[in-house]
């Protein structure tokens, strides 16, 4: 029992097992918001110049509603996990609200090494991971994460 638990951790914290990085989930959401505001702004044109049906904005606008609030999240979790502080996580979160600002965000944070390393699931030598949240935060990335998905 206690080897599946040990192998299950190995594959989550190893690029080469298949692991999602924080890097490349947080980078998949920057894109993914931006994209998405190009579609709602491109659906609010097309509806005042051609007239196109209200369901078109409803669809986009749920679309980018869902991928705004998980690019918060991701933006909170690696946050958190690549130990960003306070500050420049509220800002990340908060760039969302711009049209296209987590792009050059997602990219300065990028070049400054902020999105380097595998999730943070066992405690290290470093005295910070010795914190009530960083212990709570590690419970949580140890399969507790589909609770988020179950809401």
């Amino acid at each position: 029992m206690l080897e599946g638990i040990t192998r299950e951790r190995q594959f989550m914290t190893s690029p080469r097992e298949g692991g999602i990085l924080p890097r490349h989930l947080f980078r998949f959401f920057a894109f993914s918001e931006a994209v998405t505001w190009t579609l709602l702004l491109g659906g609010l044109a097309i509806r005042e110049m051609l007239g196109a049906p209200p369901i078109l904005l409803t669809v986009v606008g749920g679309i980018h509603g869902a991928v705004f609030l998980g690019y918060g999240v991701v933006a909170a979790l690696v946050g958190v996990n690549n130990r960003w502080g306070i500050g420049r996580t509220v800002l990340g979160i908060a760039l969302a609200v711009v049209p296209y600002a987590t792009i050059p965000f997602e990219i300065r944070v990028d070049k400054a090494g902020r999105l380097s390393g595998t999730w943070r699931r066992v405690a290290s030598s470093d005295p910070r991971d010795a914190h009530w949240f960083d212990r709570l935060y590690r419970w949580f990335l140890l399969g507790r994460c589909c609770l988020l998905s179950c809401c």
